[in-house]
């Protein structure tokens, strides 16, 4: 039928009709991605492969109880010993409920899509904040990422990288690092004009500004966007398990499959363990401490510091 024809049935009559084969066009574009430059991707995937599997090797062959050990101390350090105390508790029920392995799967997913994520999304943001062309550029297509279905991202990596846990960190690390661009692009542009010029003023050059001025005073912002990526990922490798991903998220996919309603409950209370612990020790590290006290006089060091050299904490480091 004529096209003008379609478009005055449609506007008049609401006889809608497909005048624009957008996803013929989607389809033939990324089927022609694919035909062309898989071998590129396929190299993409041994680095990241690399990496995933040398985390949850060491995640996995760590005994729980060191493990946990570490964990509950660094939860102390940053967030003090109510978290830490949480942190014992999660650890000890996520291994308590069968969910342990599932759980370093998990986990050693995370890390890597986070990690990802700040070795890419940090200096992207960095150039956002430093170039008004990079961000007139780039803001759109964040708010593509952030407003798509995370279901969309699966066709095309799978269509591009196959499916497993390389795929699965893959689409978490898409789907996480958007928020860490943004944050840290804000976070710069945040530091005053009159402390840029100051620095300007006694010398600095363009690097030291931003290393050693804006960068250090945006890292609170920068912090929360790994965050955000962080909490990004956990609720992303549910649903990554669809495409053959293991850990806490296949436990929920499995449950679900079979109406085993423990199984996915399982699944998703370690997610929320999770999701809660790292929540809490990385906004912690972010923010300035609740009880006033220096990083030194607090946790393992200050109980160190207080308990075997005698020290105690200087009226100086009390805020």
């Amino acid at each position: 039928m004529n096209p003008l024809v379609e478009l005055l049935n449609w506007l008049f009559l609401n006889r809608s009709t497909e005048m624009l084969p957008l996803a013929d066009w989607i389809e033939t574009g990324v089927g022609w991605v694919v035909d062309n430059f898989r071998w590129i991707f396929q190299l993409i995937r041994w680095p990241v492969g690399q990496v995933l599997n040398g985390i949850e090797t060491f995640f996995q062959s760590v005994p729980p109880v060191l493990f946990i050990g570490v964990l509950v101390l660094i939860a102390w350090q940053f967030a003090g010993r109510g978290v830490a105390i949480f942190t014992l508790i999660a650890m000890l029920l996520t291994g308590a409920m069968g969910a342990w392995n599932e759980s370093m799967t998990t986990l050693s997913l995370v890390v890597t899509a986070v990690v990802l994520c700040t070795v890419i999304g940090i200096p992207l943001g960095i150039t956002a904040a430093r170039s008004e062309r990079f961000e007139q550029i780039i803001r759109p297509i964040l708010d593509a990422m952030q407003t798509l279905p995370a279901f969309v991202y699966l066709v095309p990596v799978v269509m591009l990288f196959g499916t497993g846990k390389v795929p699965g960190v893959i689409v978490t690390f898409i789907f996480a690092v958007p928020p860490l661009i943004r944050l840290t692009n804000i976070g710069i542009r945040q530091v005053s004009k009159e402390t840029v010029e100051a620095a300007l003023a006694f010398g600095s050059t363009p690097r030291q500004v931003l290393w050693e001025v804006q960068v250090p005073l945006a890292m609170p912002t920068i912090l929360a966007g790994v965050n955000q990526s962080i909490m990004l990922a956990l609720s992303m490798v549910v649903i990554a398990s669809l495409i053959a991903v293991e850990g806490l998220g296949q436990m929920v996919n499995r449950g679900i499959g079979r109406l085993d309603v423990g199984l996915a409950a399982v699944g998703g209370l370690g997610i929320v363990l999770m999701a809660i612990v790292l929540d809490r020790i990385t906004q912690a590290i972010g923010h300035p401490p609740q009880d006033g006290l220096d990083w030194a006089d607090r946790g393992l060091v200050g109980f160190i510091r207080h308990r075997f050299l005698g020290q105690q904490p200087s009226p100086a480091r009390i805020r």
